[in-house]
Order: C-alpha cells, then structure tokens, then sequence
C-alpha cells in the first residue's frame, strides 16, 4: 500500500554509502547477526535523517527523493520512490496532505519510534525472518499477533464479539512478555490489543511497550478511559498507538456503545492530537450505520479530530445472542466497497476495509497467514472473530501453537474462494469454517455461552449466498479479478496446446 511504500523509501533515504556496504557485509554473518547490524545500521541512519527532517520536512523531501536513488535496489522500493516523487510534485495530492499531517501533528519521538519499529523492524528485519520461519517449520507465521490483556470492560456493546468470553479472565504480564519474546524470534515486531477494553489495565501495556522498545503496539479502544496523563505517558513511549472505537456520529456510537460515549471519545482524541500521539479510528459497519459512517462527513470530521487512520470492519453474528438485523446488507457492502476507494484517492487518512480489502491480500489473513488472536483466558484463535481453538497458551509455545490442528488447516485451506472479495471463512464461506472446526477437532473458547460450529455456520449460509451475486460481479470488474481471469484463461490454452 503507497503509505507502507513510502516508508521503505523513507529508510533507503536514510542509509549512506558506507553504512549500506556494512549491510551488505552483515548478511554474510548469520541469522542473529545480520538480524541486530540491520537494525543497529538502519535506527543509526533513521536518527540522523529525523534532525535532517526537523529543519523543513516538506521542503527537503526532494532532495531525500534524489538520495533514496542511488541506493534503491529492490524493485518496490524503486517505485515508491517514483510514487513519491510524484506526490511530492502534487500538492493537491490527498497523500502529499498525509505526509504534511504526520510531520506536523505526530510527536517526533513517535515519528521515529514508527519508522524504526515498523518499518525496520517489523519490515525489513521481520518479513525476511518470517519467511524464513514459515519454511523451516512449514506453517503459517503472523505479522501480527491480536492477543486481549483482558476480558474486563467498562461499556456493554450490543453485538461485541467480546461479550462471549468470561470477564474474569485476563492475561498476565508475564504471559504477555513471553508471546512478545517468542514472537520475536520469529520475525513478529507488531502487537496488537484488544478485548474486553485493553485500556482496564493502561498502566500494564505502558510498561510492556516500555520494555519491548524495538516493538510497535496499538491498542484497539473505546478511549473513555484516555485522560491526560495517559496521553502524556503515550507520548512518552512513542510506540503505542490507539485506534479508537467510534460508530459514526452520536446517534450511531451511542446506540451500540451508550449514552454519553461518543462525547467522551471525541474528548480523548482532542487530548491525543494535544500531545501529538498517533491515533485513528475503528469502526464496525452494519445495517444502522453504514451511509453514516460511510459519508464524506464522517471522515472529514475524523480527520478534523486527528485521525491518521481508520479501520473499517463489518458486523459479524458472532454469539447465540447475536443480532442478525445488524448484518450488513449486500447493497451496504458494495457501497463500502466503492466509498472506501474513492477516499483513498481524496482524503489525507489511510483507510482499511478488512473485509472488501481482500483482493490486496489474497483473502482470508487469519489463522497466522498475517495475525492471529489469543484471547484473555490464552486460548490460541485463528481470527478475533473464530471462537474456536484446539490450544492455550499457557501450555505451548507461540510456535507449537501455529502447529496446532486448526492452523494447520487454515494454512491448507487459504485463500477459502477464488473470489478475495469473500474471503471470510465463516461470513462468506461457512462450509470451510465447519469443515475446518471439525477436521481439526477445535473445541469452543466460550465458556459461558458455548457456540457449536454448527449452530454459528447455519446463520450464515444465506448471508454468504445473497452476497455472492454481488461480490462476484465486483470481482469480475475489479483489476485483480479480470488479471485472474486472463491468467486462468492462458493456462488454458498453454494446456490445450
């Protein structure tokens, strides 16, 4: 995606010709090596780049373009740097006003922990160790890892999934420090909180954050428990970022989350972007919101607030008790899919629909192809969504885990439909999640409210039906889908020849 892209050029900006011959050097020197002289080099270069920046961002971004040249020698990085040579030649441009808002309202220690974390670390060090990882224990190795420090919350939101686990339950923090350590040594360098409300235990995932410095945390979040102090100590760590739980306007957000939510959230933003902290939103589309949370006004006024980002995901029917009027109608779908694109293009935020962005990630990221999800009482998922799982992990390790029956089949099963507009095993593909459950052996993660497989897969059939008519004529229209359609079609004829 153009903003990932931009900070790998970023980092290829910042590496001079002496340091880029050690680099070269280091890969000759095995894993661990290679792995600590790659970061030590890049974070050197980063710092200096980052006082370079300081003086005027915008005016030396040229010039750091020219320089990025000369040492650009992977094909991605060699079109970012063009990509960005044209932004920068735009200014009318919504990603040249991205860049102009990150170094004008994001705190520089958080603009440095971001480059070198993310980009360096979860990057270009992580990507090649995963990889590698993935091959030497042939299973699927996340990007990242959802895990929930707790159960325990303090709003009760109509259809959230987390409201199916037992609220007693947490995760310790040593628990926590060791899925962070072993995940690092299989390349993971980004961990994401949700729950339960993560920020019950604020003070823990500072200290985490703390000592996991080389690492980059976001926490997904209702913030009614961001006061200033926080903001204060989240600025101070400067690899903490929030996404923040909104619904759309006051109406929409405090139908689900509460009379007097929404009001509180918008407090806590104002406070994050007072001390420069990077923040975005997460919304959840369904029946009651989508031309609300999907409008040019909504998005105008996030951006407004602070918002450098925004999640977008849809109502899943997860739980006996679900609501299934909430379900997201296929016309509601389709809108997002075309809203979400044509903002990407217009609007100076970076947005994500986890859903109908499928088509850039070949369906389905769950199971450990990009992330999985331990919940409170450590049960391994695949999906924050699949309350399924056939281990703990206070019994195994990260990697055992990513072993386990039910991985394993997602690893076998991915992508579930040649169509990566339904991507989803259980919304859209139903007869691959049970499958998958029963082959496996997985046994439910919701102790008080136990939900068989077949239960959760029967009110999804029709749901998967009535979308597939209009998924498939998006995808047969969609550039990756007709690139797809050409390639069947040549092998085709190669087989026929």
């Amino acid at each position: 995606m153009p903003l990932h892209l931009f900070f790998y050029a970023y980092i290829d900006i910042n590496v001079t010709k002496n340091e880029y011959n050690l680099y070269k050097f280091v890969l000759f020197r095995g894993n661990f090596f290679m792995k600590s002289a790659k970061q030590l080099i890049s974070t050197a270069a980063i710092k200096e780049g980052m006082k370079y920046l300081d003086k005027d961002p915008m005016g030396n971004f040229p010039k750091l373009i020219n320089w990025a040249e000369k040492f650009a020698v992977q094909d991605n990085h060699k079109k970012a740097i063009q990509t960005f040579r044209e932004i920068y030649a735009d200014p009318d441009n919504n990603w040249n006003h991205l860049i102009q808002r990150v170094f004008n309202e994001v705190n520089k220690n958080s603009q440095e922990k971001f480059i070198i974390n993310y980009i360096v670390n979860s990057g270009l060090v992580g990507l090649p160790l995963e990889a590698k990882m993935k091959k030497k224990y042939d299973c699927n190795i996340p990007w990242a890892i959802l895990m929930d420090p707790t159960a325990a919350c303090n709003l009760a939101c109509t259809g959230c999934w987390a409201a199916e686990y037992s609220k007693a339950s947490s995760l310790s923090n040593e628990t926590i420090d060791r899925i962070i350590t072993e995940g690092k040594e299989l390349g993971i360098y980004m961990y994401i909180f949700s729950g339960g409300e993560p920020l019950v235990r604020k003070n823990d995932l500072i200290k985490i954050a703390e000592k996991h410095n080389d690492c980059m945390f976001l926490s997904f979040t209702n913030a009614t428990l961001v006061d200033e102090e926080y903001a204060k100590e989240l600025a101070r760590v400067g690899n903490f970022m929030l996404a923040i739980s909104v619904e759309g306007f006051e109406e929409e957000t405090d139908m689900r989350r509460g009379k007097g939510t929404y009001k509180k959230v918008i407090k806590a933003m104002d406070l994050l972007k007072k001390y420069g902290v990077p923040f975005g939103f997460s919304t959840c589309y369904h029946s009651k919101n989508t031309e609300a949370i999907g409008s040019y006004e909504y998005v105008d006024y996030m951006v407004e607030k602070g918002c450098l980002f925004g999640w977008y995901f849809t109502y899943m029917p997860v739980g006996k008790d679900a609501v299934m009027d909430l379900l997201a109608t296929p016309e509601q779908r389709k809108f997002m899919y075309h809203r979400v694109r044509e903002m990407r293009e217009t609007k100076p935020i970076f947005l994500m629909d986890f859903w109908n962005d499928g088509e850039y990630v070949d369906g389905c990221i769950a199971g450990g192809k990009n992330y999985l999800h331990i919940n409170s009482n450590g049960d391994v998922e695949p999906c924050a969504f699949i309350h399924y799982s056939n281990v703990n992990i206070n019994d195994v390790s990260l990697i055992d885990a990513l072993k386990s029956p039910l991985f394993k089949e997602y690893n076998q099963g991915q992508p579930f439909n040649k169509n990566h507009l339904r991507p989803c095993p259980l919304l859209d593909n139903p007869e691959k999640l049970r499958g998958m459950v029963q082959r496996s052996g997985a046994h439910s993660t919701q102790p008080e409210d136990e939900e068989p497989v077949e239960e959760l897969t029967d009110k999804c059939y029709e749901v998967a039906k009535n979308w597939a008519k209009t998924a498939d004529e998006l995808w047969e229209n969609s550039p990756r889908g007709k690139a797809q359609k050409e390639k069947e079609e040549k092998e085709k004829e190669e087989q026929l020849a």
